[in-house]
């Protein structure tokens, strides 16, 4: 059964931090932790269990999406996109986009609102 979490954290600021670490894996759940959210976008950090991806979505905003831990598969507008730590890939807003599960990954999520208006 797939679990989703999702809550804010504030780092402390003009600090370096091990992105990794600040997120753990919770048995069959993905977790999403927000570390910055401004009216302009935001920056998630999220953890998959293993089996565990998002269904199909499309962002009306272009978002980065950047592996920092284990590897998985991104589908965009059909197109399957594999990425290993310390890869990552530009979904294009309005593009229907999902991460398939391939074993336990974390990975950093960046939207930008701005440009749009």
């Amino acid at each position: 059964m797939e679990k989703n979490t999702s809550d804010s954290i504030e780092l402390e600021t003009a600090k370096a931090h091990i992105i990794v670490e600040i997120i753990e894996y919770v048995p069959n759940s993905v977790v999403i932790k927000t570390i910055i959210k401004k009216s302009t976008g935001n920056i998630s950090i999220m953890s998959f269990d293993s089996g565990e991806g998002l269904t199909e979505k499309t962002s009306p905003f272009d978002t980065f999406a950047q592996i920092i831990e284990g590897n998985a598969e991104i589908v965009i507008d059909n197109v399957s996109n594999h990425l290993e730590a310390g890869m990552g890939i530009i979904i294009p807003a309005h593009l229907p986009n999902y991460i398939k599960p391939n074993g336990r990954f974390k990975m950093i999520q960046t939207i930008i609102k701005s440009g749009y208006e």
